[in-house]
């Protein structure tokens, strides 16, 4: 199986219109993501997100958030590890947290995930989004299941 690991960030007139817009800063704004949890299995590559078809249906573990208040700092990471054996992936956002901790947490949680099941890591990526609200932003951060 092959995924990528993408992140974006956005303004827009709406919520659904900031997300939308981040999901296109992240080359995924085109395709349908469906919502899953977080294992990937043996033998899993990461590679740059491919282009899809328009209304592709896609897998994905998608961490968002969104703010309509000016100067708020909105983050969004996933992080993922893999082993010999199979691999976690964990998402994590925050308002007004510093993007360094989101993204640490991000990497604690799946560093514990991969603990608990006995696996020994060979690789950990983060992928992760910040932005300062204007009047309504969203930051994404996704890993795409491409098959």
């Amino acid at each position: 199986m092959k995924v990528s690991i993408t992140s974006g960030r956005a303004e827009g007139p709406t919520k659904l219109n900031a997300f939308d817009n981040a999901l296109l800063d992240a080359e995924i704004g085109d395709i349908n993501l469906i919502k899953v949890s977080s294992i990937l299995p043996s033998g899993t590559e990461i590679v740059p997100v491919p282009k899809f078809l328009a209304g592709d249906m896609v897998n994905c573990v998608l961490a968002y958030e969104s703010s309509e208040v000016e100067g708020d700092l909105i983050s969004a990471a996933v992080a993922v590890a893999t082993s010999d054996y199979f691999g976690c992936v964990v998402e994590n956002t925050g308002i007004n947290h510093d993007p360094e901790d989101v993204k640490n947490e991000a990497e604690s949680m799946v560093r514990y995930m991969m603990d608990v099941r006995g696996l020994n890591i060979k690789e950990i990526i983060v992928a992760d989004k910040s932005h300062i609200v204007k009047k309504q932003g969203a930051v994404v951060a996704a890993l795409i299941y491409i098959g």
